[in-house]
């Protein structure tokens, strides 16, 4: 292999795709590209102009909002027109609006080359829902993360909570159910395991346990990876 491969990680929300991508990355010194997030961006733009479900707006958005992802020594962040937004779209409120939004063709056809240029060079772990069965078809190395709906809701509880978050658990769960349907009856792109993914439920396994098991993978399928995670 003449460059690093591209590692593409999807799965359903709250399954600790995120959590787990940037320590992937970090591991492998691989640039960490978070899609999902740059939905949600444009979902919180959206939001704040008050969208009234038009298509027409969703053009106006991609004309002009500039999203930008930094790497800011290990963290990630996300910039919408210069604002760090990197902690306001991670309510589930943005969740939900940016599933929906993920399944307009107008700003799929927009985000897909952007993505697709990140990428190029190798090189990098990339998150989302369709990471590897559309964005990043040809990637050598493909993973489905999954947990129960019950473990997820916990997760993203628990998360929440740490933020000083009052959501109650139930709601939670719920908001997951429907997030699940949403994007797996979409029909643009919906959430489906990659035919030639490798599938890792995390319910019962602790984050260091999901990591080691997706590195065990990587170093037998590209070993020279290896040369370049010292």
């Amino acid at each position: 292999m003449n460059r690093r491969p591209v590692v593409t990680i999807d799965g359903p929300a709250g399954a600790g795709k995120s959590t787990i991508s940037r320590l992937l990355a970090s591991r492998l010194s691989f640039f960490y590209l978070d899609t999902g997030a740059i939905y949600r961006a444009y979902a919180y733009r959206l939001k704040n102009r008050g969208w009234n479900g038009t298509e027409q707006e969703i053009a106006e958005i991609c004309e002009s909002t500039k999203v930008s992802l930094q790497n800011d020594a290990g963290r990630f962040r996300i910039l919408v027109d210069g604002e760090d937004v990197s902690e306001k779209i991670r309510t589930e409120e943005i969740g939900l609006l940016a599933s929906k939004i993920s399944a307009i063709p107008l700003l799929r056809k927009h985000l897909l080359p952007l993505q697709r240029e990140m990428a190029e060079v190798g090189g990098v772990v990339a998150e989302g829902r369709d990471m590897g069965s559309v964005v990043f078809p040809q990637a050598e190395i493909k993973f489905f993360l999954d947990a129960s709906v019950g473990e997820r809701a916990k997760r993203r509880y628990l998360e929440m909570a740490e933020k000083g978050g009052t959501v109650a658990l139930k709601d939670i769960e719920n908001d997951l159910i429907c997030r699940d349907r949403q994007d797996r009856e979409r029909s643009v792109a919906p959430l489906a395991v990659p035919a030639d993914s490798v599938v890792i439920d995390s319910s019962d396994k602790s984050l260091a346990q999901v990591v080691e098991a997706m590195i065990a993978v990587i170093e037998k399928r590209c070993p020279l990876v290896k040369l370049f995670s010292d």
